[in-house]
This record gives structure tokens, C-alpha cells and sequence, in this order.
């Protein structure tokens, strides 16, 4: 798998994951966020259904469905974007406020 990270023209970070077959998921943490309240550990079929219910915008149910179906159970989102930032990632000092 390769990952890369691009901003677009209006500052947003865009993450491309680029999977076996030449398809490409493209992750934002926006459309991650969708996945943060999901009924963890989910199979993909649960995940879609959980998006779809939600009300996640079709993007995150596309990047969903690219995934290869081996029927194996995801535990997080790290097991499906393993670049997602944890919140250590992030420059926040909460001690400050």
C-alpha cells in the first residue's frame, strides 16, 4: 500500500491510499470521522451498513466497498487507513488551556 497527502486548492489535506489493482481510497479526516462512533470490531459489510445508516456522505461508503473482502474483522480504523493521526499527531498542548 502507498499513502500520500496532498492539500486542494481550498487548504483541505487529502490522503490517497492506493491499494492492490490501481483503486485508490482518498481519506480526509473528515470522512474518517464517520467511521469514529462505528460498531467496532465490524466486518466491511457491517461498516457499510453502519455508514449508509448514518448518513456518511457516499465517499466514505466508496472508499468502504474498495476494500478487499477476505471476510477478516476490523478492530479500528488504523486497520483500515493505517496512516489515520492518532491524537498525539496533532501540535494541541492542553495543558495550556
Amino acid at each position: 500500500m502507498f499513502t500520500s497527502c496532498r492539500k486542494n486548492r481550498f487548504g483541505y489535506i487529502i490522503y490517497t491510499a492506493t491499494f492492490a489493482k490501481n483503486k485508490a481510497m482518498f481519506w480526509t479526516l473528515e470522512l474518517a470521522s464517520f467511521l469514529e462512533e462505528a460498531p467496532w470490531p465490524a466486518t466491511k459489510d457491517e461498516l457499510i451498513d453502519y455508514t449508509i445508516r448514518s448518513g456518511a456522505p457516499i465517499e466514505v461508503v466508496e472508499n468502504l466497498q474498495e476494500l478487499e473482502d477476505e471476510g477478516e474483522v476490523y478492530e479500528s480504523i488504523e486497520d483500515i487507513w493505517p496512516d489515520y493521526p492518532s491524537h498525539d499527531d496533532f501540535m494541541f498542548n492542553e495543558d495550556e488551556y
